[in-house]
Order: structure tokens, then sequence, then C-alpha cells
């Protein structure tokens, strides 16, 4: 008998967004976040040197001109090297969006603990200006009237993003009564 398949969700639609910054392959996290601002830890202060070697982004950031929603377009394994939480930190700060064709795992995974937009578009290219829509399955570049298929991310850590991070995401469970401790009758208050 077969099984219905379970649809991933859908990431909401978006307005059109443009490529503020387009990166190639391999981009590390000491590009995104260079090591010589590791004693900026804070996440109100680390964007303010999100590509701190990159002019033109440095350009829009000191203008205070990026807008939400804006988007990073990269190739493949973004966020590789170091497993600095900052390089994540960073760019949510601007609440940019990040279009990849793939992401190295331990950024991945940071960018889902503190709630970065990540989308994965195996295939994706997009140049700066670029007019770019997401619609939870596709990416649609408008500039080259291109889309690429997006390949969704588990529910459970899509929702962790939508929460706004991990933290926001427990919370909401906790106060919820959705926590494990929660149905094991285990106080959740300290």
């Amino acid at each position: 008998m077969a099984r219905a398949k379970k649809e991933a969700p859908r990431a909401k639609k978006s307005d059109a967004a443009r490529v503020i910054l387009s990166v190639g392959d391999d981009v590390s996290t000491d590009v995104i976040y260079p090591g010589r601002y590791m004693a900026t830890v804070l996440p109100s202060e680390t964007p303010a040197f999100a590509f701190a070697d990159h002019p033109g982004f440095q350009a829009a950031v000191k203008a205070k001109s990026i807008p939400p929603g804006a988007v990073v377009a990269a190739g493949d394994n973004f966020g590789c090297g170091s497993s600095r939480e900052q390089a994540a930190s960073c760019l949510k700060g601007h609440g940019v969006v990040v279009v990849a064709r793939s992401f190295a795992r331990i950024f991945l995974q940071n960018a889902i603990n503190l709630g970065l937009n990540v989308v994965t578009a195996p295939g994706f290219a997009a140049e700066e200006g670029d007019e770019i829509e997401l619609d939870g399955r596709v990416v649609r570049n408008n500039t080259k009237r291109r889309d690429y298929d997006v390949t969704p991310l588990p529910s459970a850590r899509q929702a962790i993003i939508e929460a706004g991070g991990l933290i926001p995401y427990t919370r909401a469970r906790l106060v919820a009564g959705k926590g494990r401790g929660a149905r094991e009758g285990v106080s959740t208050r300290g």
C-alpha cells in the first residue's frame, strides 16, 4: 500500500527583493565575519562587521540602506570554515535572506538556531541588483526570468527559523505547554 508523502511546509511567499550581494562558492565564515572582530559577540553589535572587507556591502551597512528581506546570493558551501556563530548573527542583524546552492553544515545549523532566513536552491544564480521572489518551493529570479527549485528544510527546522531562532521557539513551546517538561509534569520555571 502506497503511503501519502507528507508535504514539506512552504515558506511564506515574499514580495520581490533585490540581491544586495552576490558571492561565489566556498565563502568562509572568515569572509562573512572576519576573525579580527571576534571580540565583538553581541548580536546587536556584530551586524556592523558583516562582510567587513567588501566595500559595497559595508557602504550599505554604514548608510543603513539594507532593506529587510534583501537577498545575499551565494554558490555552493556558503559558510564553510570555522563554527563562529557571529557569521550567522551578523547577517540576521540586517534581516537578509541568504539564498545559496548549498550551505556548510555548521553554518546552516547556526543560522537555524539564530533564526536567519536561509534558502537552499541548487543551481541558483543571481547578480547584485537582480530582483528575486521566494514562494517556498521556487526561487524566482525575475531579472533573468529563471526559476530554481528549493530544497526545503525539515518542518521542525523551518519552524525554528520562523519563530526567530531556537530560544524563541523553545520559549513559545514551553509557554504553550508543549515542552518536554510540561508534558511530564516537570516545572519549567526556574
